[in-house]
């Protein structure tokens, strides 16, 4: 494949689309306006979003129809890791100082989540709210648009392609080799997979930094944020999976989340020490 036939800026991440033909100005168009409508419908730091209008007033809300797959995994991985993964971490971010303003400033404490069961009531895709509640679905969100914008290339008769959102990856054709970042030193890799038709998520906690001890990936039973592992990747078989696995392994041993899924994984504590899954395609060098 060419180095690049797509490049651009979307949900705050690079976004880079490679296929083995270049890509049309339409097909371009209809990449952007599907990135900029989850935004529009996901984004906690746009005011005009759906999470926006559930943050200012109790209510319904009815988010797009794709929105079920999303929440539904999220109902499982909240059952699945008691609470740790969850999308109502959005004002525990934002009490951190991860807010719409970017304020970076903590305030004082802890802001516990309530469990998303018990705060939230759901059919398909509209959310009703007895609180102003503040949803954030970073977990899985990313992982699940990069499935949307590949149903997109799909609709538009493109068969072979990688779309790379910052890391996170649908990979469709040939298969391709994939170099695990190193959290401590972006120019080494702790590993090689091979990905087929599936994709790969990775998180880690050196992503999003802005004070000692706070980054992005928080525990739901606490509010506070993780630390004993420090980055992980899932493959699974679309992103929205290997999204919400990379971020509940985190929280859950693997073996425990093996029941409910079929996936891959690597990751890597705080100590530098790394495991794999024994299915892995490929090796783990740390």
């Amino acid at each position: 494949m060419p180095p690049s036939n797509l490049r651009f800026e979307g949900i705050g991440t690079a976004w880079q689309i490679d296929t083995p033909d270049e890509l049309s100005g339409l097909v371009g168009d209809r990449v952007r306006g599907r990135v900029e409508a989850f935004d529009r419908a996901y984004s906690r730091f746009r005011p005009d979003s759906l999470v926006a209008r559930l943050a200012e007033a109790p209510g319904t809300v009815d988010f797009p129809d794709d929105a079920a797959e999303l929440f539904d995994l999220y109902d499982l991985l909240d059952e699945v890791s008691e609470g740790a993964v969850t999308p109502l971490v959005g004002r525990s971010l934002e009490h951190l100082g991860y807010d719409s303003a970017y304020s970076l400033t903590a305030g004082p404490g802890r802001v516990v989540p309530a469990r998303w069961p018990d705060a939230v009531s759901r059919v398909g895709a509209s959310v009703t709210t007895t609180a102003p509640t503040v949803i954030d679905v970073g977990a899985a969100g990313k992982g699940y648009l990069i499935d949307l914008v590949a149903e997109v290339l799909v609709d538009s008769g493109v068969e072979s392609f990688v779309i790379d959102a910052s890391g996170d990856l649908v990979n469709r054709g040939e298969p391709l080799r994939v170099g695990l970042e190193h959290p401590f030193d972006p120019s080494k890799a702790i590993g090689v997979v091979t990905l087929g038709n599936e994709s790969l998520c990775a998180s880690g906690s050196n992503r999003r930094v802005w004070g000692e001890g706070l980054h992005h990936i928080l525990d739901g039973r606490t509010g506070a944020p993780t630390s004993d592992i420090i980055a992980t990747w899932a493959i699974a078989k679309n992103g929205l999976l290997a999204d919400g696995l990379a971020t509940a392994l985190f929280f859950v041993p693997p073996a425990r989340l093996a029941p409910h899924f079929d996936f891959d994984w690597v990751r890597m504590h705080s100590n530098g020490i790394a495991e794999r899954s024994r299915t892995l395609r490929g090796e783990v060098f740390s």
